[in-house]
């Protein structure tokens, strides 16, 4: 009997992953077809010398050590230890979002977030998740972690019109990054959870 279940069980859970593969099969094709479109358009190493170019970019030597060490805690506390991806962050996210019934936590890793800025809009589409990995995964091979760190401090959205580290110190507090207190990063660093409901501003008009 318990021989007849566990059978049962198997059947189940392996038409279950097929059935999962089935439909997840058009997804895959849409979401690598918005990242070769992507990239044929403008090229990962333009994208990445845009960004470089702005003038108000910041090397990551200009950054607050404990900006940087507070936003990779905040935003991707494995940063250093894993690819494009974390599957242990993707894991808790779907229960967590499975629990709660929602989609409020998402899992994106840092390299993920930088592939979403440089590229793709904001929407929660499945294909635009999968093209920014796609994104990510490139950059894990073109660039070393500090590098993509920088990056993502440079094009990350403060609010009101931010983008960046610089804009944001000098918008929000009329400061250099190097000049912030220790107060002022934490602010700034709790902006990127929603950079329209928690940014400096907003969150003192509360």
């Amino acid at each position: 009997m318990k021989r007849k279940i566990l059978r049962a069980i198997t059947i189940l859970l392996f038409f279950g992953i097929v059935a999962m593969g089935i439909l997840a099969a058009p997804i895959a094709t849409s979401g690598y077809s918005m990242y070769k479109n992507a990239i044929s358009e403008t090229s990962l190493q333009e994208a990445i010398d845009k960004v470089r170019n702005n003038d108000s970019y910041i090397k990551l030597e200009d950054v607050p050590e404990n900006f940087a060490a507070a936003v990779v805690q905040s935003e991707d506390k494995r940063f250093y230890k894993h690819g494009a991806i974390d599957m242990i962050s993707i894991g808790r996210a779907v229960y967590h979002n499975v629990k709660e019934l929602s989609f409020a936590e998402g899992g994106s890793t840092i390299t993920q977030q930088l592939a979403k800025n440089l590229y793709f809009s904001f929407d929660k589409k499945l294909e635009r998740k999968v093209a920014e990995v796609f994104v990510a995964s490139d950059m894990e091979q073109l660039l070393t972690k500090d590098e993509i760190l920088e990056l993502y401090l440079n094009v990350a959205y403060f609010g009101e019109g931010c983008y960046g580290l610089k804009e944001a110190a000098n918008h929000y507090y009329d400061s250099t990054p190097m000049d912030l207190s220790s107060q002022q990063v934490a602010a700034l660093v709790f902006t990127l959870k929603s950079p329209n409901y928690y940014n400096p501003n907003a969150y003192a008009a509360e």
